[in-house]
């Protein structure tokens, strides 16, 4: 019997000195979580600059102040991102380059508040000071252009006897072009 209590102390002593101490890993672990509660204070304070700084938070490991009860968690309005000069990686890569974002109503009224893209020529007309261009706006409202006018992302750069040139202003911060040309032909229908 006693060869056996010992050959079992030794198994389990043999056993307990295999065991990892687990105080390095619960340390890093609370070093990470104040990291992580120091940058989320910090986008609170970035969004919110009017909110008042909190006391000096309780030193780690204690819960609380003197045993009051934990604060309740902040409900933030989210996550602020900086961009530094960087593109925004929430913003989709397809159909950048010819697009003006604008917030609704924004646009000027008549032909200046209407895109390139959104312009339909449908005729070219000559008169004593040139040629001078018939389009439709997207609300089916036709305007009259000449050579120089302007649209909402560029101008009117040439137009001739089937089509008109625009020059189109590229708003898209990766491009090294920053206009380009759009030629918009007389549709077949309008013929």
């Amino acid at each position: 019997m006693t060869m056996t209590l010992q050959l079992m102390t030794l198994a389990l002593s043999a056993l307990l000195a295999q065991i990892p101490d687990p105080t390095p890993a619960i340390n890093a672990a609370k070093a990470a979580k104040a990291k992580t509660e120091a940058a989320q204070q910090k986008n609170a304070e970035a969004l919110d600059p009017q909110a008042q700084k909190p006391a000096t938070p309780p030193p780690a490991g204690t819960p609380g102040a003197a045993g009051a009860p934990a604060a309740p968690a902040q409900t933030g309005a989210g996550y602020s991102y900086d961009p530094a000069g960087r593109r925004d990686p929430f913003v989709g890569l397809s159909g950048r380059a010819g697009e003006v974002v604008t917030a609704a109503g924004a646009r000027p009224p008549g032909i200046g508040g209407v895109l390139v893209s959104e312009v339909t020529v449908k005729g070219v007309f000559k008169s004593q000071k040139g040629l001078i261009a018939l389009v439709q706006a997207p609300d089916n409202r036709t305007y009259i252009i000449k050579s120089g006018d302007k649209v909402f992302d560029g101008t009117v750069k040439a137009i001739t006897q089937d089509a008109v040139v625009f020059s189109q202003d590229v708003n898209d911060p990766l491009s090294l072009v920053k206009q380009r040309e759009v030629r918009k032909a007389i549709r077949p229908e309008a013929r």
